[in-house]
């Protein structure tokens, strides 16, 4: 049996990292994989550090969908995959990968998932986390401070001339292909019961 496919998609700081927790927690992390977009962005190690930088990030271009799509057909025929993994530090590749084996349900995640029509096909489940402008920005510095080693005016000038047109252009638009939109982030308890009912249905 193939598995089932799940994405969650939304904003940058929507909270789609605390939907996937609480399916992993309700479900059992036995039986899921979780793929991230982030992890298939192109490495930049052709580039100065400096021009690394000031590439624009929220661009579909700039992730290897294609690579990710390869993966999640190799993974519904049953063989491993290799995964990247992205140092967002130095905005390159890291020579390791990590080994995943098929599971019962894969989660994948990324904020310009339902973008990608191919991309798309491939889900049974599409979930947009829905999160007000402001709170998404909040969450996005404190984010990039503590865990990526940005400065302040570096991520606020991102969010000003990438993160926002972008999420406008693509992220946004692409609400429409979701099964379900969960409102006010991934503390909707209500919106997440409905969601573990429909996977439950899918399941069985």
């Amino acid at each position: 049996m193939e598995p089932l496919i799940i994405g969650v998609a939304g904003g940058s700081g929507s909270g789609k990292t605390t939907v996937v927790r609480h399916l992993i927690d309700t479900i059992g992390g036995d039986c899921i994989l979780l793929l991230q977009h982030d992890s298939y962005y192109r490495d930049l190690k052709h580039l100065p550090f400096e021009e690394r930088t000031r590439q624009n990030f929220d661009h579909p271009s700039s992730l290897e969908t294609e690579l990710m799509i390869r993966h999640i057909k190799a993974l519904k025929e049953g063989y491993q995959i290799e995964i990247p993994i992205y140092d967002f530090t130095k905005h390159v590749r890291k020579d390791e990968t990590r080994i995943a084996e098929p599971r019962d349900i894969i989660l994948i995640d990324g904020i310009l998932i339902f973008s990608e029509e191919e991309l798309r096909e491939q889900m049974d489940i599409k979930l947009y986390v829905d999160t007000d402008d402001d709170i998404r920005l909040l969450r996005r510095i404190q984010r990039d401070i503590l865990e990526r080693d940005r400065r302040l005016e570096h991520v606020l000038k991102q969010y000003e001339k990438y993160v926002r047109p972008m999420h406008l252009e693509f992220v946004e638009p692409s609400k429409r292909y979701a099964d379900i939109i969960i409102p006010h982030g991934g503390k909707n308890e209500i919106a997440l019961d409905m969601v573990n009912a429909l996977i439950q249905e899918h399941l069985t």
